[in-house]
């Protein structure tokens, strides 16, 4: 019984020694997705259904929660933006070409319309990002109409 506490004890103390340490935040400059909106001009509701449900994990302006304070979740939460970034970065839009813009959308839509965005992971947490019906259409309309916007344009690589 005496291992068993001990154990414990070093894990605990570990736990604790980790609190102090963590990935970096991903805090940069909300202007970065003033080029995404300027571009794509989304109607209001379509813009605030991407601040709710979005811009955390898909810009380079993530909004934390109070839980990311606790190590291992922040760990977590970071590898997490940073693949949704991966996939999606609404922050560096404006250093895409029209081709990767259109690819882009296309992938928003389908994402969306088969209800893979937002993940159920972020849907635990944020209630209100869970997208409606209505707000499925919503985006995947405004989304396909940049796309056609972008078809009149040269697409360089």
């Amino acid at each position: 019984m005496k291992i068993i506490k001990k154990i414990l004890v070093f894990l605990l103390v570990v736990f604790v020694v980790m609190q102090f340490f963590g990935p970096d935040k991903n805090e940069g400059n909300m202007a970065a997705i003033d080029a995404f909106i300027a571009d794509t001009n989304p109607p209001s509701d379509v813009h605030d259904i991407f601040k709710n449900t979005c811009f955390d994990c898909h810009s380079d302006v993530t909004r934390y929660p109070w839980y990311n304070k606790i190590t291992p979740v922040n760990y977590w939460m970071a590898d997490h933006v940073k693949d949704g970034k991966k996939h999606f970065n609404v922050s560096a839009w404006e250093s895409y070409s029209v081709k990767k813009k259109d690819h882009k959308l296309d992938e928003l839509i389908e994402m969306v319309e088969a209800k893979e965005m937002p993940l159920p992971s972020y849907t635990w947490t944020h209630g209100d990002a869970k997208l409606s019906d209505d707000q499925i259409k919503a985006i995947v309309d405004w989304a396909k109409n940049v796309r056609s916007s972008y078809s009149l344009k040269p697409k360089a690589d």
